[in-house]
């Protein structure tokens, strides 16, 4: 790409500015320079792998019972030992990861689509239903979080479907505030109101001029809320309320190892592992992408 400039003659020439700073570019040069944030997305990446050809890198079915093997500790033919039914702890991990990150990235779709909505309503609109939406966005954020969780699946039923809903039913407050405080922000600049002086559609000026510009802490924030969602939807199943036995899920199998732990510690420590590795690598690479995605980062 060029631009035309004027020589001492007047005469446009064309000047090379392949060299411009392109803003995916410096993204990805500031993302790469966060060794914390690189570590994080490999984690998440491999945990992601992991999930999508588990069939084909489990060593057992993870729903194979061998009596005979119960409690058994590490070993060449089980890696990570087995539990008290005789299942491989391995595979019943490489299956989890299903269970787990799809928890964790639908309950925080799910949410953040309805929180980015109510956060651009009220943030748009303003007046009186900026005041009700958040004032209920504030109840809801009264709560602790698996209070409220815990309170949701025991009206629906333990399932991991209900837990999904309601782990993202905790995230909408959050989106939505982070939403609102985004489009008050957006919507006050200057060619926001020429868009809307030429004729512009509300739907129009919100969907194309403001949430395009309002996408980094939304993303910022979800990476970092499935990592809290992984950490509430385990917290449920280890209380018997999300996914129910004998479905590999990691908090459900730290449930039925806690009765083994002096016995078979391993049983616990692997799934606690597991999920302590995935959260981590959450983490980071949301703060990764935070710092990347910070216009005052670059220089």
């Amino acid at each position: 790409m060029s631009q035309p400039q004027l020589n001492p003659t007047n005469v446009p020439v064309r000047t090379s500015v392949s060299n411009r700073d392109v803003p995916w570019k410096r993204f990805l040069r500031n993302l790469s320079k966060n060794k914390a944030a690189v570590a994080g997305a490999i984690i998440v990446f491999i945990f992601a792998i992991i999930a999508i050809f588990a069939p084909y890198i489990a060593p057992q079915d993870p729903l194979h019972m061998e009596i005979t093997n119960k409690l058994e500790s590490p070993s060449a033919g089980h890696w990570l030992g087995t539990d008290d039914k005789g299942r491989d702890i391995l595979s019943r991990i490489i299956y989890g990861s299903r269970i787990s990150l799809t928890v964790g990235v639908l309950s925080t779709l799910l949410g953040a689509t309805i929180g980015i909505v109510l956060g651009i309503v009220a943030g748009y609109y303003g007046r009186w239903v900026d005041s009700l939406l958040m004032r209920v966005c504030d109840v809801l954020l009264a709560f602790p979080g698996i209070l409220l969780a815990l309170a949701i699946v025991s009206v629906l039923g333990a399932s991991t479907t209900n837990v999904i809903i309601a782990v993202a039913f905790f995230a909408v407050p959050t989106f939505a505030r982070i939403v609102r405080g985004s489009t008050l922000s957006v919507k006050k600049l200057e060619y926001i109101d020429a868009i809307r002086a030429m004729g512009a559609s509300d739907f129009r000026i919100i969907f194309k001029h403001i949430l395009p510009n309002i996408l980094s802490p939304i993303i910022v924030q979800a990476t970092l809320y499935i990592a809290s969602a992984i950490i509430t939807a385990s917290a449920l199943s280890f209380l018997g309320m999300g996914t129910q036995p004998p479905d590999p899920e990691w908090g459900t199998m730290l449930s039925q190892g806690r009765s083994y732990i002096r016995q078979a510690p391993h049983i616990t420590l692997f799934p606690g592992l597991v999920i302590l590795m995935v959260v981590i690598g959450f983490n980071l690479f949301g703060d990764g992408l935070r710092d990347a995605l910070d216009p005052k980062s670059k220089k």
